[in-house]
């Protein structure tokens, strides 16, 4: 049976443990109210800029323009939306499950290329073989701009235009409630219909377009896709704060329930020692007698 030094000393180990812990929850707590109103304040332009983006996909005359262009796929690019540190919970090892999955279905023949956002996934992409691993991105703040997501979304632009990759798929979380969180992988490029969606007749052969009809949806098609994942990151936030945030309450309450029952066992100990003295007290008083 363990000491009563060694028991104590464990508990204060555990009590000390637990603080951090608390405050850690006090934290993501705090930041979690804050991405979720910094969030809110975009989420429509996002759903709409999201619709606006299937709409024009539907229409079969801009196919022929660079973002809306289906081609046979010979080489992905993935962007990972992960977080720089852990105590997150399955945060992180969901986003990678999620990873892997997508490129062991994907059979392509060439080897994808990695964007990744957060310490956690390029840790990992490292570690992979054929992977190639453009960047990685892990000083946004807690309330990034749209300016901040500007480098990644012209390297994307580019390397589609070109033709150097055929698809960009995201990979981020999504916060469907504080204790709910879902992995998304999203296509964002090219912009497709969306599921069960019929292609329109509609055309465009009636509007008069300043400057020209091929700038304007250049133009529009770029703030769609920027508008999408900036709505990602800002999502993978609250995701990130949220699941930080109940992890730190469970390690919490462990904590808690660990410190009572090392207490417990404690003043076990202690009777234990108290009894066998008064047993001996009681022994050495008979022989006194004898």
């Amino acid at each position: 049976m363990a000491t009563t030094i060694t028991l104590k000393r464990r508990i204060n180990s555990v009590k000390s443990i637990r603080q951090i812990t608390k405050a850690l929850q006090l934290v993501a707590a705090s930041k979690l109210k804050r991405s979720q109103d910094y969030a809110a304040m975009s989420r429509e332009y996002a759903l709409l800029a999201e619709k606006l983006g299937h709409y024009l996909a539907s229409i079969h005359e801009l196919e022929k323009y660079s973002y809306f262009q289906v081609r046979p796929i010979s080489r992905q690019l993935y962007i990972i939306i992960s977080s720089n540190s852990g105590l997150a919970g399955a945060y992180n090892s969901n986003l990678i499950r999620q990873f892997v999955r997508q490129l062991q279905q994907s059979g392509d023949k060439n080897p994808p290329k990695i964007i990744a956002i957060g310490n956690k996934a390029a840790n990992y992409c490292r570690n992979l073989k054929e992977i190639d691993l453009m960047a990685v991105y892990n000083d946004f703040s807690d309330k990034p701009t749209a300016n901040d997501i500007r480098p990644i979304l012209k390297t994307v632009v580019e390397l589609f235009k070109d033709s150097k990759i055929d698809r960009v798929n995201l990979i981020y979380t999504k916060s469907i409630s504080n204790i709910n969180q879902k992995v998304i992988s999203q296509v964002i490029l090219p912009i497709t219909l969306e599921e069960n969606q019929a292609p329109t007749k509609e055309t465009l052969n009636f509007t008069n377009f300043e400057p020209d009809i091929e700038t304007i949806i250049d133009e529009i098609s770029f703030r769609l896709i920027e508008a999408n994942l900036w709505q990602a990151l800002l999502d993978s936030l609250i995701s990130e704060n949220a699941m930080r945030m109940l992890a730190m309450k469970n390690a919490t309450d462990n904590a808690k329930d660990l410190i009572d029952d090392y207490t417990l066992t404690l003043n076990t100990v202690r009777q234990s020692r108290i009894t066998q003295e008064l047993a001996e007290i009681s022994g050495g008083v008979e022989a006194l007698k004898q």
